[in-house]
């Protein structure tokens, strides 16, 4: 059978090789096709990616860097599902991600392997394991559901199809298995059936199946159906069977039969068997396909054959339907796909021809519309028909493919059949059918519609049209329309008969719907008769409407204006106001007028309304004078201030201050200029200058800075106005620093008499100027000073205050100041009264009111200053006996009373407040002695010690000193460098000490002189005063001091001391003999003292014998003794002894030193014994955890195990840390896997190289650290999986992305740090980082990857970053690129340009060259082109026409000597008619000779140099130029030129021309007697008829006559003649014409009132329609409606729309 006679089409829609893709990876594991949109192919080398084949551009594939173990697209939507078997398990990790906003939509591990998985629906996935089978939603939060279990038979089966049926109350899952040991390569299948509802599965034998839903008759409802196909065998007997059964049958309803049939496979096709099966719902045919490429296809009503033949000679391993085309995709091993579809033409004459199975062949014509039955169906139709089977016949023609039947015969036929009484008529049987099988054609619409109507049935009509059944027509509307006006709109608009719906609309005063539905289907009515009908009856409803026309898109279709006399026409002020400012809310230069006119209609009518208008300021386009004029007019001055721009017109206005609101005359100054605002403050000030003053005073605050403070000031000073210049400074008095502004403040409340405010301002402020304030107000002689008192307070001008007040006799304000203001400046108060010669008493009597708030010191000093000290004696005793204890007072006091000599030395003695050094100061030249006593009692040594040296007196010097007991006193008199050092040691043996009963003070001297190193002296002395029985032989301390002498001056006595002295500090001694190296007496002296731990210590720290220490301690047998010996063996070394020593001693105080020392000596095994003894005495962390140390030093592993179970206070951290230190990496083990330290135990299992185990430690780990400390340690070990196992949980964070790359980097690692930069793209945490560092990867080292990675990835990469590393890499394409994607346009045109080599892409660069933003690029662009690409040039400049300058354009190619390379350019660009490129072109044309081009150029673009351009070609050799010179003096007005320059070169038509067109008759004239003197008599002739319109008739012939040409002038004659007669002709046949019109007008007029009357006599009232209006039979076009005037009306059309005759 031919190809194109075969039932089914096919033909290669795709090949997968020819879009890149890998034969290998053509298997049923690689590919997926979920439907007929998308093809997904998985590949795993070079690298592992996906690649998305989108069938509507298959040439176009997606590839994407993504590792998985399968891929599927969603069959309806850009949506990928992923599938990854997490490493080291049987999990499997799923991921959903929307390829189209770059996010993923779900994820999630499956506990178990997913051995197949599909999409069943849009929005559902498919998930089958090893046991059952789950269903995953792609919308919400959910996780896959299980829905059942797999049967048995499907064990150790391969899943091959998984599908659901579209109610999803079904499942069946297929797989296959080796056939029997026999047949082997017959494969078996099984199916498992699952019913939702049931719960229920059936297993069944099959290789294929498919659900389909199928409308049985007499059924409403579908029926679910499912087909499967087997191939089984059985005794050696092969069966192949299709079969078809109903799913679910419903109760009482017809249901479908089960069909099955036999599937024949030819003898070399034995052990194929089916691999899928499609049903096309579009042609209820089952398509099954086997796997050795048959394809069967067969009918799913009948399961009868239609079909078979092999398809492909390749194995087909995938099938998709293809749901639009009604067939399915197969693909095959050769990666074809191949689309089968019906071919529509050939099926139905293949089934009645070649299988010659009619009533198939009708079903299917039926089912798919299909062509090539028309005969068959048109034969059946007839046969029931005769056999009066109307129902059959009915639903035949219903049914008929492609509506063969469904035409006005058929109705006709069936009115044709006589109704039997009691019996449905056919008729109606037919309308019937028709209406339960889907909707009538127009035809059948109005037939069964004209039946209803005749019998009053609106209601069916309703039901049929809300249920879509009906194909509305005018026609149709017209007949309803004669009995409801509502349902025959629907009708009209239904059927887009627009004038009618319009006219509908107006009847039913409905007229905003009018603008909707003329907006819906791009009608215009008569807008203005539909709005002035609208105000007639309804104005606010004429605003509405004309606001929605107003809103019509391309605007409103009546003139605003137009609209708004209408308003204004019937006085409608407020309608018209309405709508004017709504329409005008835009504010357009456009509606200026508009905008006045509506302020000008209000402000003389309604002011207020206007006033509103103008303060929302929704119009700015208005005429400002003329508004500004109404607006005073009206009293509105604001507004007219607002308006008026000029100063006489804003002075006139601005003085109505009456009449404005203060606030708004502000803020109308704040628009003025600082000139004309002060200016009008002037005139307001000099018309009321006390009413206008608070506006002036308010707008000078308000605008001060614009205006100027000094000029402010300047206008209230200039009006002497001091209450506006206060008020005015108060306002910007806390916010101002200048001391001018608070100076003048001052002043102005000062003359306005505002006392108290110049008394806060002089007390608050900083910022005036204190001297001049001060003078000012002295000069000001205020009543009350108190400002005054202010300022001289506060800046210190206290004498002058005190002066001023005194002079003016102001002595209260005196006592005021210093009693209540300042007494601390009483005494600067007291002088400057002393200077002014003040008496006394008043002094006396100020001092005495203030008394203790006096301050006594600077009183003091300025009495004392001024030698009137005595003159406070009454008011410091006053001060005295009320208890004071000021020491100024005492001291003042103490002079006084030391000046009169009054008992001085009593005061002195008895007086405990005074200051000794002031004092005593005081008494040194008066009486030495005094200062003495003074200073004795001050302890003031430096002061005692200088006058007792100046004096002499060093008895009382040397008895002070010893007194004293002071170290750096003594160290001060015993100096070397003191000259009067040995007069005073002589005072102090001789008197002080003998004088002395105080041991101390002995003592103090003794320890003095040793300091002085006078030891000799001291200790003949000491022994004369112990050893000599005196009164201190037995004294404690100075036995000690003399031994402690004896020992630093002279140790040989220092034994005999030790022997003859009892009662001295044995330990502090012996201390002080072993500093000072005698061993031996410290020995004896702690012996002696049975101090024995400190004797040993002498004989192991400073004798160093330990022999005599242990044999000490063995004879005392004191622990604390051999704890001592014990310490100094550890110091010495000798840790073995040490440690028994310890041991004997019981001591564990020195643990820390035995473990340290201990470790030192690596004598571990002694050291567990005495641990062992320091655990049973104390719990310490530290031992215990030694303890763990040194069995691990010995190796001791099963103790450590055994203690750490065991109750310890170890610190197991630390100690796991120092075995790991150490490199006890065993041990350290044991004790972080115990405390589940999981980061140590990882690293420490690195150091035993067990990388897989760190890997599972660093993973319950779970740091950041931990993760790179393993990840770098497999690095360097080269385990590179586990590496990146590491590394994919490091990079996810950002800020160790780069340390990981680093490590790689350095390594050399390159190729495994990118794959594992490939594999963190897909994790769910990859960030930018991930993306941009792979890309900076490819940049160094797969440069091959990187402009692909960079547009996959584009917006999710650090660009800048990218950009650099591109930079330094030197790849200028990708460099380009990444500058486009983050719109650095310029930087992309520079790259390119510097590196074209590289970088440059024609297309490329002209997109980029349209968004630079620096203009100077595209010229730079133009010489680069230039140099490299002249071929292109014209290319580029065409894209960049509409941004360079062409005359800079065309000076650069002319510069180079390029201009003619962009002619092409040029001629584009000349429509600009820019002067340079017109002469560039004009230019080219000439050196080229092109006349033609250049007339044509001359002739369109007139920007030139005309007259150059014709000096320049007027001389060429080509006549054809000199022609175009002529040509443009022709077109420059210059006619004589151009008729001379064609005379010239005898071109004498163009002469003529010329002459015509100058449309003066001299030229022409001339030119007739240069032809006459030339003898040209045809020119003559020529030059008449072309300039016919210029010569005059008396000229011409009086020339041809006087010439003899009278012949060559009779053709004008005869034309001049001829014409004049035609003029006469024509006006007399118009004038006939007008009067046949008059008349014909009124013969018509007559007709068409006849006509009226007839028809209003004529028509029935129950007629539906007049003539021509409905009824069988109409065609074509319909008659116009009668016209609207049976009352004797003349014709009008309804509503003002034009007639609706004719559409």
């Amino acid at each position: 059978m031919a190809a194109a006679n075969a039932p089914i089409t096919m033909k290669e829609a795709l090949t997968l090789t020819s879009v890149g893709i890998n034969p290998q990876f053509i298997t049923f594991t690689h590919v997926t096709m979920e439907s007929d949109k998308y093809i997904c192919v998985r590949e795993t080398s070079p690298q592992n990616s996906v690649v998305i084949i989108d069938m509507s551009m298959p040439n176009q594939p997606l590839r994407r860097p993504i590792t998985a173990d399968s891929a599927l697209m969603n069959p309806n939507s850009r949506i990928l599902a992923l599938k990854a078997q997490l490493p080291g398990t049987t999990q499997d990790h799923l991921q959903i991600f929307n390829i189209e906003q770059k996010a993923k939509l779900k994820s999630h591990q499956m506990p178990e392997q997913v051995l197949f998985w599909k999409w069943i629906t849009p929005k559902m996935l498919g998930l089958v394991t090893q046991t059952s089978v789950y269903h995953w939603s792609i919308e919400g939060d959910s996780e896959p559901v299980k829905v059942f279990e797999r049967t048995a038979n499907l064990a150790n089966n391969q899943i091959i199809n998984y599908r659901c049926d579209p109610s999803e109350k079904w499942l069946v899952l297929i797989g296959i298995t080796p056939g029997t040991a026999e047949r082997p390569q017959l494969v078996k299948g099984n199916m498992q059936l699952f019913s939702v509802e049931q719960q229920r599965s059936q297993a069944l034998e099959a290789h294929a199946a498919s659900f389909a839903t199928f409308k049985v008759p007499g059924n409403e409802n579908p029926s679910t159906l499912i087909s499967f196909a087997s191939k089984t065998t059985n005794a050696g007997q092969i069966t192949s069977k299709l079969h078809v059964i109903e799913l679910g049958a419903q109760p009482g309803k017809p249901g479908f039969s089960k069909k099955q049939a036999d599937l024949f496979f030819p003898p070399d096709f034995a052990d194929d068997f089916p691999v899928a099966m499609q049903i096309s719902s579009k042609y209820s045919l089952i398509y099954v396909v086997t796997k050795l490429g048959l394809l069967f296809v067969y009918d799913l009503e009948t399961a009868s054959a239609v079909y078979r033949n092999r398809i492909s000679p390749d194995p087909i391993f995938l099938i998709s339907e293809a749901t639009s085309a009604g067939g399915f995709y197969a693909v095959n091993r050769k990666g074809q796909v191949l689309l089968a579809t019906v071919n529509e033409a050939t099926i139905i004459p293949f089934v009645s021809g070649q299988l010659n199975n009619l009533e198939l062949a009708v079903n299917l014509a039926k089912r798919g519309n299909l062509p090539g039955a028309e005969n068959l169906v048109v034969q059946r139709f007839q046969e029931l028909f005769s056999q009066t089977k109307y129902k059959e016949a009915a639903e035949l023609a219903a049914e008929s493919p492609q509506g063969i039947l469904r035409t006005q015969e058929t109705v006709a036929k069936f009115q044709s059949v006589p109704v039997q009484s009691g019996q449905t008529p056919p008729l109606l049987q037919y309308f019937g059918t028709l209406l339960t099988k889907g909707k009538l054609n127009a035809f059948e619409s109005l037939e069964l519609s004209r039946l209803v109507v005749n019998q009053n049935k609106k209601n069916l009509l309703e039901n049929w049209l809300a249920e879509d059944k009906l194909d509305c027509s005018e026609e149709l509307g017209d007949l309803v329309k004669t009995v409801d006006n509502d349902l025959a709109l629907k009708i009209y608009i239904k059927a887009r008969a627009t004038p009618k719906v319009v006219a509908a609309f107006a009847e039913r005063r409905e007229f905003d719907k009018i603008l909707i539905y003329s907006k819906q289907v791009g009608y215009t009515p008569d807008y203005l008769f539909l709005l002035q009908t609208i105000l007639r009856a309804d104005p606010q409803g004429a605003v509405n409407f004309a606001l929605m026309m107003s809103q019509m898109e391309g605007g409103c279709p009546v003139d605003y204006n137009t609209i708004t006399d209408l308003f204004l026409q019937r006085n409608l002020i407020r309608e018209a106001t309405a709508f004017l400012l709504d329409v005008l809310k835009p504010n357009l230069p456009e509606h200026a007028f508009l905008q006045s006119k509506v302020l000008e209609i209000n402000l003389v009518t309604y002011p207020n309304v206007a006033d509103a208008i103008l303060a929302n300021g929704m119009f700015s386009h208005y005429d400002r004078p003329r508004i500004a004029q109404l607006c005073e007019k009206a009293g509105l001055y604001a507004r007219a201030l607002h308006h008026y721009s000029e100063l006489p017109d804003i002075k006139r206005v601005i003085v109505n201050t009456h009449a404005i609101e203060p606030q708004a005359l502000v803020e109308f100054f704040g628009t003025l200029s600082t000139e004309w605002a002060l200016e009008c403050m002037k005139d307001l000030l000099l018309v009321n200058l006390r009413g206008n003053l608070q506006i002036i005073v308010q707008t000078a605050k308000e605008y001060s800075e614009q205006l100027g403070m000094e000029s402010c000031m300047k206008l209230f000073e200039q009006f002497k106005s001091y209450e506006g210049l206060y008020f005015f400074l108060g306002s910007f008095l806390s916010s101002s620093e200048d001391p001018d502004i608070h100076f003048k403040y001052i002043e102005a409340a000062a003359k306005t008499g505002q006392v108290k405010e110049v008394e806060r301002v002089t007390r608050e402020s900083n910022f005036y100027d204190p001297e001049k304030t001060k003078n000012f107000l002295m000069e000001a002689k205020l009543p009350d000073a108190r400002p005054l008192i202010n300022v001289c307070d506060r800046f210190g001008f206290v004498a002058d205050l005190t002066h001023y007040l005194y002079t003016s006799n102001m002595l209260r304000y005196i006592e005021g100041y210093v009693q209540k203001v300042n007494p601390s400046n009483a005494p600067v108060v007291v002088g400057q009264l002393l200077d002014d010669e003040c008496p006394e008493d008043f002094i006396k009597g100020l001092i005495l009111s203030i008394r203790s708030l006096l301050p006594v010191e600077p009183l003091v000093d300025e009495c004392e200053k001024r030698n009137r000290l005595r003159l406070l004696t009454q008011f410091l005793e006053h001060l005295v006996s009320e208890g004071s204890q000021d020491v100024h007072v005492h001291n003042a006091l103490g002079k006084i009373i030391i000046e009169s000599n009054n008992n001085p030395e009593h005061f002195l003695t008895t007086n405990p407040y005074y200051d000794s050094r002031v004092v005593g100061k005081f008494c040194e030249k008066r009486d030495p002695t005094l200062a003495v006593v003074a200073y004795r009692r001050g302890q003031c040594d430096d002061e005692l010690i200088s006058v007792t040296n100046k004096n002499s007196l060093f008895k009382l010097q040397a008895r002070y000193v010893v007194e004293r007991m002071e170290f750096d006193l003594w160290d001060k008199v015993l100096l070397p460098e003191n000259e009067y050092r040995r007069q005073f040691i002589d005072q102090v043996v001789s008197t002080a000490l003998p004088e002395s009963k105080s041991p101390e003070q002995v003592s103090a001297a003794v320890k003095a002189f040793m300091t002085a190193d006078l030891p000799h002296e001291l200790i003949e002395l000491l022994e004369k005063i112990v050893l000599q029985n005196s009164a201190f032989s037995g004294n404690f301390n100075l036995q000690n001091l003399l031994i402690l002498t004896a020992i630093k001056a002279d140790a040989s006595r220092v034994m005999d001391y030790i022997n003859r002295l009892d009662n001295f500090d044995g330990p502090a001694v012996g201390e002080v003999a072993v500093e000072a190296q005698l061993y031996e007496e410290g020995f004896a002296i702690f012996k002696k003292f049975n101090l024995n731990v400190q004797a040993v210590d002498v004989l192991l720290d400073k004798i160093e014998s330990i022999e005599r220490a242990v044999e000490f301690a063995y004879r005392v047998e004191e622990d604390a003794v051999w704890s001592q010996v014990a310490k100094a063996q550890l110091r010495e070394g000798l840790v073995s002894d040490a440690i028994e020593s310890f041991i004997r001693a019981d001591d564990t105080t020195q643990f820390l030193d035995v473990i340290r020392a201990s470790e030192d000596a690596n004598v571990y095994h002694d050291l567990v014994k005495y641990l062992l003894m320091v655990r049973q005495k104390t719990k310490e962390s530290r031992v215990d955890g030694e303890l763990i140390y040194a069995y691990a030093k010995i190796d001791r592993l099963a103790d450590i195990e055994e203690f750490i179970i065991m109750p310890n206070v170890a610190n197991l951290q630390n100690v796991g840390d120092r075995l790991y230190d150490e490199q006890l990496y065993e041990a350290a083990k044991i004790i972080f896997a115990f405390i589940s330290n999981w980061a140590k135990l990882a690293v420490t299992l690195v150091k035993l190289m067990q990388f897989q185990g760190a890997v599972d430690a660093a993973r319950k780990a779970n740091s950041s650290k931990t993760w790179k400390e393993v990840c770098f340690a497999c690095i360097d070990a080269e385990e590179f999986r586990l590496a990146q196992i590491c590394g994919l949980n490091i990079i996810v964070q950002v800020d160790d992305l780069e340390e990981v790359s680093d490590y790689y980097q350095d390594r050399g690692c390159f190729n495994e740090l990118i794959s594992l930069m490939e594999s963190g793209l897909g994790l769910e945490r990859a960030h930018m980082g991930i993306f941009t560092e792979l890309g900076v990867l490819y940049a160094r080292y797969r440069p091959e990857k990187l402009m692909e990675h960079i547009k996959l990835f584009a917006t999710r990469l650090n660009i800048p970053k990218l950009i650099r590393a591109c930079d330094q890499q030197q790849h200028w394409k990708e460099l380009t690129y990444l500058y486009i994607q983050y719109d650095e346009f310029d930087n992309a045109a520079t790259t390119i340009m510097n590196h074209s080599p590289d970088a440059w892409d024609h297309m490329q660069f002209k997109d980029v060259c349209v968004k630079i933003a620096n203009v100077d690029l595209y010229y730079k662009a133009v010489h680069f082109y230039l140099e490299e690409h002249p071929d292109l040039i014209n290319d580029l400049l065409n894209v960049l026409a509409l941004r360079v300058d062409h005359t800079r354009v065309v000076d650069i190619m002319r510069k180079a000597g390029y201009l003619h390379i962009v002619k092409p350019y040029m001629v584009a660009v000349q429509s600009n008619n820019v002067s340079a490129v017109n002469e560039a072109l004009n230019g080219i044309y000439v050196e080229e000779e092109d006349y033609e081009r250049l007339r044509e150029s001359i002739d369109m673009h007139d920007n030139f140099d005309q007259i150059g351009l014709a000096q320049k070609i007027e001389k060429h050799e080509l006549l054809e130029m000199r022609r175009v010179a002529a040509y443009i003096y022709k077109k420059a007005g210059r006619w004589k030129q151009s008729i001379a320059l064609s005379k010239k070169d005898s071109i004498y038509k163009d002469a003529m021309e010329t002459a015509s067109q100058s449309g003066e008759r001299e030229l022409a004239e001339e030119l007739l007697v240069y032809f006459i003197d030339k003898g040209k008599k045809e020119c003559f002739a020529s030059c008449l008829f072309i300039c016919y319109d210029l010569i005059r008739p008396d000229v011409a012939l009086e020339l041809a006559w006087m010439n003899n040409m009278v012949d060559f002038a009779f053709p004008f004659m005869l034309q001049f003649i001829r014409e004049s007669t035609s003029k006469v002709d024509e006006l007399v046949k118009d004038k006939i014409e007008a009067q046949k019109e008059v008349k014909a007008k009124d013969s018509e007029e007559k007709e068409m009132v006849a006509q009226q009357n007839m028809y209003a006599q004529l028509l029935p009232l129950a007629l539906p329609a007049p003539p021509g209006m409905g009824g069988a039979g109409m065609s074509g076009s319909f008659g116009q409606p009668p016209p609207m005037g049976s009352l004797g009306m003349p014709p009008m059309p309804p509503y003002g729309m034009p007639p609706m005759g004719s559409y």
